[in-house]
């Protein structure tokens, strides 16, 4: 009897946390806020190696030309009048200005990653997110941010329906 009562409030806490995580991606998507960053040129040929794209950051390059970074942290942007975030110093107070916005970042490889390294979409829909300049993320006060599309050279919004974005790119 003992051993049913802890298994079943281990079930129930799992549950518990994975309903709260799920939550905050919701908010996250909900009220973050909008945040695009300039993709870094990548190897093109993982557009035809499982339909999806590898995900390089100009921002991240730039950030790591400046200072090498050496464990997990967060970088500021400011953001231009399109949007668009520009490395501007890595975070060591917590604070930022109205234009700028503190981005997580983690070293996987020595390289910088926000959020994800990859764009997964439907088979055959290369020839669409090939054009893609821009990441769109959605961004909370922590730093914390989900990638909710990719947009063309002229900031247009390429469909979303066909891509998801890799979740498990964090913990590789």
């Amino acid at each position: 009897m003992m051993r049913k009562g802890i298994a079943l409030a281990g079930g129930l806490l799992v549950l518990v946390l994975v309903n709260y995580g799920i939550y905050g991606r919701e908010r996250l998507l909900r009220d973050g806020r909008i945040v695009l960053l300039e993709l870094s040129p990548v190897d093109p040929r993982s557009l035809m190696q499982g339909d999806y794209m590898r995900l390089n950051f100009a921002v991240a390059d730039d950030a790591v030309r400046r200072a090498p970074p050496r464990a997990d942290g967060r970088i500021v942007v400011a953001l231009d009048v399109r949007g668009v975030g520009h490395f501007r110093r890595f975070d060591r107070t917590g604070r930022v200005a109205p234009d700028e916005v503190a981005l997580r970042y983690r070293l996987r490889a020595r390289q910088m990653r926000f959020a994800t390294n990859a764009f997964f979409f439907e088979e055959g829909q290369a020839s669409t997110f090939s054009s893609a300049r821009f990441g769109e993320f959605r961004v909370d006060g922590n730093g914390d941010m989900i990638l909710t599309r990719l947009r063309g050279p002229r900031l247009e919004a390429l469909p979303i329906a066909s891509g998801r974005t890799a979740a498990k790119s964090l913990t590789e």
